[in-house]
Parts: structure tokens; C-alpha cells; sequence
């Protein structure tokens, strides 16, 4: 196996082409990042509900205003992502080109805008699909859409079908990769044929242009006004893309501690390290508050006044509820309704009586 991979290396350092272990490296290291910082997000958003909850609601659409800001200011910069960057290596367009132009010189704008788009937007809408199945698989589970609709019946149709969809895609990504080990293709990756570029390592002329373009060596020409407008526009840009770009690569290998720290693989070494008694429950609620909204009857429902059905708790907060109740509450406001603890649908805990 380490034969394997000097070949490989070897094989591609002659074309300056990246080996397949630095390849799929750098498409990793992006992947680390959004989880980590969504257990960020999420742990402030516990913290203190009305104050970043928004910031938990809507962590899809500031992340990917983010990174569109970031890749948007390395692609421009350096020719390339900020993960592509983080190993030195470019993006230049497919072609027979023996010259190869300078990663300060960008893509062409073409390129650049596919690999814009193909770097910030697919990801995003891929997660969403994610997202929307699990949603679906759980309403479907529990029966929330009326048995006769036609509705249930597209849906039940999309998740049988979606399965084959996510393995079609993921196989592609494979075969292009072995393609890529084996020599038959220029890209590792799918995305880069559809941007219609590749990838490279930087050379020495790269790095020295890079470096002389970081030091901000810029001419004294006069300039008109709407041009000294454009420029600071895009100096704030840079400056808010670089002050990301700086603070993601020093914390780089705490996020993926993180990620690490917190994933499923590592729940029994944990638990075995952080070993501590059970805290006691919060003292901060309202009783008086919680007492008016809490029937006197224990079988009926907070939120509908009416006897259970299908009784469901909440983890957060212990309090029972009928199921279809606490699914469209939670999922409206993400909270209990009796306390106002910050609660998703994965809380949701299925109650069964010995009756049933």
C-alpha cells in the first residue's frame, strides 16, 4: 500500500498534477468545518434562546453567505478554493496548455463563476435535500398527512426513489476518482469537469506573485470617484474574506477536535472521560406561568385540551403532549410550550402504555 501511494505521487508531481490523498484531503476540510460550527451555533443558541436563535434557525443561510463570501475572495485571489489554497494548489482551465498562467491572473470568468457556483450552491441545496427526506421520513412515519392524499402519495414515491438518486451521485464521484487514480481523467471530482477546470500545484513563480500581491503593492494613478468606490467596496470585501479566511485556518484543527469530539464513533470514550452526575433540573421556570397553561386532568393534552392521542414528551422538558401537538409547535417555534426550553424534533420521545 505505501508502494501504491509513492507511485502515485510520484506519478503526479511530473505534471504538476495533485496526488489523490492531497485531492480528496482538501475536499474534506470544508466538510469539517460546517459541523463543527454548527455545534457552535447550536450550544450558543441553547445558551440563550432569544438572544442567537436566529442565528440557529438560519445557520444554512448565513453559512453559505459566508463561504460564498470566502471562496468568492480566494477564487479571485489565488485561482482557487480556500481548502484548495490551504494545500497549494490552483485551478487553471482545461486545456493543452504548456504555459500555465499565474494563480494571481484568476480564472477566466466563466470558470470562475461555475466554480462559484459549484463550490457554495451545490453543497447547500444537497444539504437541504438531506434535510427535507429526513422531514419527510418522519411525518411519514407518523402519519401527520391524511392517509388519502395525493400528496403522501408523491412523497412516499420521492423517498423510495431518493435512496438511488444519493448512490447514483455518490458513485459517480467514486468511478471519477478511480478514473483519476488510474490516469484516465484530469479530475478527481465532477464538480471540477462541470467548472470546466483542473487542478494543479502551485509552482515557485505562484507563490512568489502571491506574495507580492499580498504586500499590496498598488499604483498612485488618480482615480475617479465611482472607481475609489469600487475599490474600497472590494477592500472591505477582502478584508472581511481574509479576517474569515485567517481566523478559519488557525482554528482549522480545533474544528475538526470538534468534529472529532463530538462524533458517533466516539460516544462510549466520551462518556467514559466526562463521567459526572446527573445535574438537577432548572430552577428558573415560571411555575405560576407553567400551572395556567397545564390542565388539570394528566390525559389531556397542554396544547389542544383534549384527551391524548398518540402520547408523546418532550425531552427538554419532560411534559406530554399528543404527538401531532408537540410536531407542529416544535417544528414552528423550537421550544417547549410549557417552559420555553429550546427544543427540535429529534426531543420528541414516543410514549407506549402497557394498554397499547
Amino acid at each position: 500500500m505505501a508502494e501504491l501511494g509513492a507511485h502515485l505521487t510520484a506519478a503526479s508531481a511530473g505534471d504538476g498534477r495533485p496526488s489523490i490523498f492531497e485531492a480528496v484531503a482538501q475536499d474534506s476540510l470544508m466538510a469539517a468545518v460546517k459541523p463543527a460550527l454548527q455545534h457552535l451555533v447550536k450550544v450558543l443558541a441553547e445558551s440563550n434562546p432569544d438572544r442567537y436563535g436566529f442565528l440557529w434557525h438560519w445557520f444554512d443561510e448565513i453559512y453559505v453567505l459566508l463561504d460564498l463570501l470566502l471562496q468568492q475572495h480566494y477564487l479571485a485571489r489565488c485561482s482557487a478554493s480556500f481548502s484548495e489554497n490551504f494545500y497549494s494548489l490552483k485551478r487553471i482551465p482545461i486545456g493543452d496548455c504548456r504555459q500555465q498562467p499565474l494563480a494571481t491572473a484568476g480564472l477566466p470568468k466563466r470558470q470562475h463563476w461555475k466554480s462559484l457556483l459549484l463550490l457554495v450552491l451545490v453543497p447547500y441545496l444537497k444539504g437541504k435535500l438531506e434535510k427535507l427526506v429526513c422531514s419527510l421520513r418522519e411525518e411519514d412515519e407518523y402519519s401527520i398527512h391524511p392517509p388519502s392524499s395525493s400528496w403522501k402519495r408523491f412523497y412516499r414515491a420521492f423517498l423510495a426513489a431518493y435512496p438511488f438518486v444519493n448512490m447514483t451521485w455518490e458513485g459517480w464521484f467514486l468511478i471519477q476518482q478511480l478514473c483519476y487514480i488510474l490516469g484516465k481523467a484530469q479530475h478527481h471530482s465532477p464538480m471540477l469537469r462541470l467548472a470546466g477546470v483542473r487542478l494543479v500545484r502551485l509552482t515557485a513563480e505562484d507563490i512568489q506573485a502571491l506574495e507580492k500581491k499580498l504586500a499590496g503593492v498598488t499604483s498612485s494613478e488618480t482615480r475617479s470617484i465611482k472607481t475609489q468606490v469600487q475599490s474600497a467596496v472590494r477592500k472591505a470585501l477582502g478584508g472581511i474574506a481574509f479576517s474569515l479566511s485567517t481566523g478559519l485556518s488557525i482554528s482549522m484543527f480545533f474544528l475538526q477536535f470538534l468534529d472529532w469530539w463530538y462524533s458517533s464513533e466516539n460516544q462510549e470514550t466520551i462518556k467514559s472521560l466526562t463521567a459526572l452526575p446527573t445535574p438537577p433540573p432548572p430552577v428558573h421556570l415560571d411555575h405560576e406561568a407553567s400551572s395556567a397553561l397545564l390542565p388539570k386532568l394528566k390525559t389531556v393534552c397542554p396544547l389542544c385540551r383534549k384527551i391524548r392521542v398518540n402520547a408523546t414528551a418532550l425531552s427538554t422538558s419532560g411534559y406530554v403532549f399528543c404527538y401531532r401537538c408537540a410536531y407542529n409547535y416544535v417544528k414552528t417555534h423550537q421550544r417547549c410550550p410549557i417552559t420555553g426550553y429550546a427544543t427540535e424534533l429529534q426531543h420528541l420521545v414516543k410514549l407506549y402504555s402497557p394498554e397499547s
